[in-house]
């Protein structure tokens, strides 16, 4: 079956679009939104080096507004022949529901692999995965400016873990404490070679400004 992946370029949607590979799902290309500012509904830091994300399974990426989400990505999916939409939701119904209300008004299969699963084993399912992501946005009591560029690893886990037992934070980041960005899968590597780091009230980003892939 075709498939189509919502990959923002964080953890969650890259690890959805390799399952869905090793599942048997063909992923014809992937959507990256285009958000409006504060967006609820998307990824919002750095979504225009998503197409570099996607380099790394090899893929190619689709800019499509947010605006006009629903009905870009529906004539997308008919022109490509997809039946499925991939998506990385965990525990978020905001996010889920809205998917899954388009897919079954359009006949198409919402793919959300991650959907419920334990958010410690899915941060542990990441790094299993080959995946390296970096912290590129916070904006929850615990996490700093300082954490911004730090890979989760092992020891950022565990870090998380310790914020979860002491400020109930999400250790997924999907309560929007943090957000992510994928710098690696396998030997494959994306290096940031300019970057600026921004203070937004009380929210801290990355904004990465020239990124190169590297085999």
């Amino acid at each position: 079956m075709k498939a189509i992946s919502l990959l923002s370029g964080g953890k969650d949607s890259f690890l959805s679009t390799v399952i869905a590979q090793e599942q048997g799902l063909e992923v014809v290309c992937c959507v990256t939104v285009e958000p409006v500012k504060y967006s609820e509904m998307f990824h919002v830091p750095n979504y225009k080096i998503a197409k570099y994300v996607a380099k790394l399974i090899g893929l190619d990426t689709v800019f499509i507004s947010e605006t006009n989400f629903y009905k870009d990505l529906l004539s997308l999916a008919e022109k490509l022949g997809a039946r499925a939409i991939i998506s990385g939701a965990i525990a978020s119904n905001f996010q889920k529901t809205r998917i899954e209300k388009f897919c079954t008004e359009n006949n198409l299969l919402s793919y959300s692999p991650l959907w419920l699963m334990d958010q410690e084993n899915e941060l542990r399912s990441v790094i299993l995965s080959g995946i390296r992501p970096i912290i590129v946005s916070v904006s929850a009591e615990g996490l700093g400016h300082e954490n911004l560029g730090k890979v989760i690893d092992q020891d950022m886990i565990s870090e998380l873990i310790k914020l979860r037992n002491s400020l109930r934070i999400n250790i997924a980041g999907e309560g929007g404490e943090y957000e992510s960005l994928v710098i690696g899968f396998n030997k494959k590597i994306l290096k940031i070679q300019k970057f600026e780091d921004v203070m937004d009230g009380s929210m801290a980003y990355r904004k990465i400004d020239k990124i190169e892939l590297q085999d």
